[in-house]
C-alpha cells in the first residue's frame, strides 16, 4: 500500500484521542449501502464484512481515519477520493418509463457468473447500464440513483469513519435507538450546549444511555476538567458507546470517576481496605489483590470528597429513574447559576417535574424543548424531505439553579441601606456644622457683654 504507517498515534492538537487506527481500537466501517458496522482491530486478525469480503486487520493499523478501501482478495487498495460533479438541469421526466424484467436482459445467473469469474464491480455495473432498455430515458438524478443502488449491491469498498461523537451517536441511533434513549445527534448537541460543557469544566452526569452522555462530555472536555458519573452498579460501568470513541485510558482515568447511588450518599461508610504486608506465607497474587482493593478504596474516597465539595458547573441526567428524586439528591452539589439538563424519551415525566420546579424559587426558568431533524433533497425547482425519518429525538428540560447564600441580600435592600447610610452621613455633617457655628458665636457674645459692662462702669464713676 502507498500510505506509510504513522508512528505517533495521537495529534499534538488533540492528545486525548488517537488520530490513526491502532491495534485494539474499535473502528466504524461505512459500507456501500450506507450502513455502518463496528469491528475491533486486532493485529494479525481477519476482519469479515459479510458479502463485501474479508481482509487482514494489519492493513488498517497505522492509517488515518476517513480513507476508502477496496477489497482485492485479502488485501486492501486505497481509493482516490471522488470529486463532486455538477449535474446538468434537464426537463426530462420518468413518467413514460415502464420498468420490468424485460428492461434488463442481463439475468441474475449471468451476473453471478461474472462475479465468480473475477470481473470487477464497475464492469458489471457498466454491462447492466449498457443493456438497460430505458436507461437513456432516465433523468440525470435517476441515473445517479441507479448507479448508487448497483454500487451498494456489487461494490467491495468501505470507508473508515472517524470516531467523533456525532458519528458514533448516529451509528447507535440507526443500530438500536432504544439503548441510547432515542437521543439523536441534534438532541445530544442541545444537551451539551444547554449545559455549557466546555474544556476545564466540572460536571455531574447520570447516564443510562449506554455511555453516550459520558462520552460526549469527555470529548468536549478534551482531557481538561472533571466528570463524575452516578450509576446503579457496584463496579464502574462498561459503557458500550465509549469503546467506539477510542479514548486514551490514562487521560480518562484522570478526569472521570464513577460512583453508585449508595456511595454517593454522605451517610454511607465505605469499607476500609486492608493494608498489604510483606508477611511470610502470603503469596504475591494475594498481595497484588490487596493492592488493587486499596487503590479502588482510595479512588472511591477521593471521588466522594470531590462530589461532596460541590460547586459543579452542571448536572446532566438521562435516566429511567424519577428525575425529581435524582434532582433532590444531586442538586446540592451544583454551584450557583449552574445548569440542569434532563433528557427523557417521553414528555410526561418532564412536564410533571416542570410544574414542581416552577413553584420552587431555587430554580430559574424551567423549560421543555423538543428538537426536530429531517433531511431534505434539494433539486433545481423542487425540494422534498426524506420519507423515512425518526419521529422524535426525545425531550429536554432545562433550568438554572439560583445562587443560594443565606448571608446574601437583595440588590434593592443593599441600595436602600446604602441610601440610608448616605442620608445619615449628610445629617451628621449638617449637625456638626451647626454645633461649630454655635460654639463660635458664644465667645463673641460674652466679649461684647464684658465690653458693654466696662463702658457702663466708666460712665457711672465720678471724675476724680
Amino acid at each position: 500500500m502507498d500510505i506509510s504507517n504513522c508512528e505517533d498515534p495521537t495529534s499534538a492538537l488533540n492528545p486525548f484521542k488517537a488520530t490513526t487506527i491502532q491495534s485494539g481500537h474499535t473502528v466504524l466501517l461505512r459500507l456501500p449501502s450506507g450502513e455502518t458496522k463496528g469491528f475491533k482491530v486486532e493485529k494479525d486478525a481477519t476482519v469479515s464484512i459479510g458479502r463485501v469480503g474479508s481482509f487482514r486487520a494489519n492493513e488498517l493499523i497505522g492509517h488515518p481515519y476517513g480513507l476508502t478501501y477496496e477489497i482485492r482478495g485479502k488485501e486492501l487498495a486505497v481509493q482516490s477520493p471522488r470529486t463532486l460533479q455538477e449535474v446538468e438541469e434537464t426537463d426530462a421526466t420518468n413518467e413514460l418509463i415502464n420498468d420490468g424484467e424485460f428492461v434488463q436482459p442481463l439475468t441474475l445467473g449471468e451476473i453471478e457468473g461474472l462475479k465468480k469469474s473475477g470481473v470487477h464491480a464497475s464492469d458489471i455495473i457498466k454491462a447492466q447500464i449498457e443493456q438497460h432498455a430505458n436507461y437513456s430515458m432516465k433523468t440525470e438524478y435517476s441515473k445517479e440513483k441507479y448507479k448508487q443502488r448497483k454500487e451498494a449491491k456489487y461494490s467491495k469498498t468501505f470507508s473508515t469513519v472517524e470516531p467523533t461523537i456525532y458519528n458514533v451517536c448516529d451509528h447507535w441511533f440507526k443500530k438500536d435507538q432504544n439503548r441510547i434513549r432515542d437521543i439523536r445527534p441534534d438532541t445530544l448537541s442541545q444537551i451539551l450546549n444547554l449545559a455549557n460543557v466546555r474544556p476545564g469544566g466540572r460536571y455531574i452526569a447520570v447516564d443510562e444511555a449506554s455511555g453516550l452522555l459520558v462520552s460526549a462530555i469527555l470529548e468536549r472536555l478534551g482531557g481538561e476538567g472533571r466528570l463524575i458519573s452516578i450509576c446503579d452498579v457496584d463496579s464502574p460501568p462498561a459503557y458500550p458507546v465509549m469503546t467506539l470513541m477510542n479514548f486514551r485510558k490514562d487521560i480518562v482515568t484522570n478526569i472521570h470517576s464513577s460512583l453508585n447511588w449508595a456511595t454517593a450518599q454522605e451517610d454511607y461508610t465505605p469499607a476500609v481496605a486492608q493494608e498489604s504486608s510483606s508477611e511470610v506465607g502470603k503469596s504475591e497474587r494475594h498481595r497484588i489483590r490487596l493492592d488493587k482493593r486499596k487503590n479502588a478504596a482510595d479512588t472511591l474516597l477521593n471521588a466522594r470528597e470531590e462530589l461532596f465539595a460541590g460547586e459543579y458547573d452542571a448536572l446532566l441526567i438521562a435516566s429511567d429513574y424519577d428525575p425529581l428524586e435524582i434532582l433532590q439528591n444531586l442538586i446540592v452539589y451544583v454551584g450557583g447559576s449552574g445548569s440542569i439538563v434532563i433528557q427523557s424519551p417521553f414528555s410526561q415525566p418532564l412536564t410533571e417535574l416542570q410544574s414542581k420546579l416552577r413553584l420552587d424559587p431555587s430554580y430559574l426558568a424551567p423549560s421543555i424543548t423538543e428538537s426536530w431533524l429531517r433531511r431534505y433533497q434539494v433539486l433545481p425547482g423542487r425540494t422534498h424531505p426524506t420519507m423515512n425519518t425518526s419521529g422524535s429525538g426525545g425531550f429536554l428540560l432545562h433550568a438554572i439553579k439560583v445562587y443560594d447564600d443565606p448571608n446574601a441580600s437583595k440588590v434593592s435592600s443593599h441600595r436602600q441601606s446604602k441610601r440610608r447610610k448616605k442620608e445619615a452621613d449628610e445629617g451628621y455633617s449638617s449637625v456638626s456644622q451647626t454645633l461649630e457655628s454655635h460654639e463660635t458665636t458664644e465667645p463673641e457674645e460674652e466679649d461684647a457683654a464684658v465690653a458693654d459692662q466696662i463702658s457702663l462702669t466708666n460712665e457711672v464713676e465720678p471724675a476724680g
